[in-house]
C-alpha cells in the first residue's frame, strides 16, 4: 500500500480511483465494509482504491476536550493495509484546513488532486465547514460532477450499532468481549516496557512486564484482565493489572502484564497487549500473601479462557505476527 501524508507527495492522478473518505478510527467492522466495497469498485473498472483519512483526529482540534481514541496512527495504517487498499492519504488537520468548504475539497481535492471516478461513503458521513458535505450534498456534486456515490448501510452486531462511539464505550465499561465483536479483532494496547518496581518478580512471585498508560488517552476499566501477549513475533498468555496499585499505594497508572511461560528480558522492547476478557475490579488487599494468591487465581482463571478461547486466538495471533510485531 502507498501511503501520502500530503498533497503534495501526489504528483499525478490516481487511475480511476475509487474512494472513501473518514476517520477510521480503531478500523472496525463498518470501516472493513467500506474498504471491501471500495477494493471491489476499484477492480470492477480496474482502477486503483484510495482511503483518505485525517491526522490527527479532527476533533482533537475542534473540541478543548478532544477525543479518546481507539486506535493510533500506526495501528490504523497496518488495518488498512490488511484490507487490500492501494493507497492512503492522510490529510494533515488543523483548524486552516477545517475551515475548507465541502466544495472546494469535492472539486480541488477528491476530483482534481486525486481524480476521483467514485466514491463510497457510510450511511453518516458529513464533512467540510460546518459538516455541510453530507450525502445528499455529495450525491449532488456527483450528478454534476460525474462521479457516482454509494453509501454503505449501518452494520449491526448482536444488536450493536458497529461504531466507534460505541467501541469507546465498550471499552471503557471493560467489556473487551463485545469489543471485539464489534472490532473484527481484540481490542489492543501497545507499548514498549518499562523498568517498574520490580515487586513482581521478587516480592510476590509473578514478574510482569509494566507499560505507562497515558491517562489522555482511551484507558480500558481499571482492572484485570485476560491478555493474549505479541512479543518478537510470538505469542503467550497472560493477566494484565490496568491500575494503581492499591496495595502498594501507588499512585501512577500503570498496565502490569504477567506472561505466561515466558522468562526473557525484555526492558525496552515494544509489546502488544490484546485484552480479551475483564476478570475483576482492581482492590486492594491487606499484604502480598493476599495479592499473591489473587493472581494465582487469576493466572488459572485466565488459562481456562484462553483455552477455550484457542482456535480463535491462534488466528488473531497469525494476523499479528505476519504484520512484523
Amino acid at each position: 500500500m502507498d501511503i501520502y501524508r500530503n498533497l503534495t507527495e501526489i504528483s499525478q492522478l490516481f487511475p480511476s480511483a475509487c474512494v472513501t473518505i473518514g476517520n477510521f478510527d480503531g478500523v472496525h467492522l463498518g470501516h472493513q465494509e467500506l474498504f471491501s466495497q471500495v477494493v471491489e469498485d476499484a477492480r470492477r473498472i480496474n482502477g486503483k482504491s484510495v482511503v483518505v483519512t485525517f491526522e490527527p483526529h479532527p476533533l482533537r482540534i475542534l473540541r478543548p476536550t478532544g477525543i479518546k481514541l481507539i486506535s493510533t496512527v500506526e495501528q490504523k495504517i497496518e488495518q488498512i493495509d490488511r484490507a487490500g487498499i492501494d493507497s492512503l492519504i492522510i490529510l494533515p488537520f488543523d483548524r486552516s484546513f477545517a475551515s475548507t468548504s465541502a466544495e472546494i475539497f469535492v472539486q480541488d481535492i477528491l476530483c482534481k488532486t486525486i481524480g476521483m471516478t467514485e466514491l463510497v461513503v457510510g450511511y453518516d458521513y458529513a464533512f467540510g465547514k460546518g459538516r455541510s458535505g453530507n450525502i445528499e450534498f455529495l450525491k449532488e456534486k456527483g450528478k454534476e460532477l460525474g462521479f457516482p456515490v454509494k453509501v454503505v448501510d449501518a452494520l449491526y452486531r448482536n444488536e450493536m450499532l458497529v461504531s466507534s462511539t460505541k467501541i469507546r464505550e465498550l471499552v471503557n465499561e471493560g467489556k473487551m468481549m463485545d469489543a471485539g465483536k464489534l472490532l473484527g479483532r481484540p481490542y489492543q494496547i501497545r507499548g514498549v516496557v518499562q523498568v517498574g518496581k520490580k515487586r513482581g518478580g521478587k516480592e510476590i512471585g509473578f514478574p510482569t512486564a509494566n507499560l505507562s498508560v497515558n491517562e489522555e488517552d482511551l484507558v480500558p476499566r481499571i482492572g484485570v484482565y485476560v491478555t493474549q501477549v505479541i512479543c518478537e513475533g510470538k505469542c503467550y498468555g497472560g493477566v494484565l493489572n490496568i491500575g494503581y496499585n492499591p496495595t502498594f499505594g501507588d499512585e501512577q497508572l500503570v498496565a502490569e502484564t504477567h506472561i505466561f511461560d515466558f522468562n526473557q528480558d525484555i526492558y525496552g522492547k515494544p509489546i502488544r497487549l490484546n485484552l480479551l476478557k475483564f476478570l475483576r475490579d482492581e482492590k486492594k488487599f491487606s499484604g502480598i500473601e493476599s495479592l499473591a494468591a489473587q493472581i494465582g487465581k487469576d493466572v488459572f482463571e485466565a488459562k481456562q479462557v484462553l483455552g477455550y478461547h484457542q482456535k480463535e486466538l491462534l488466528s488473531t495471533c497469525s494476523a499479528e505476527t505476519e504484520s512484523g510485531s
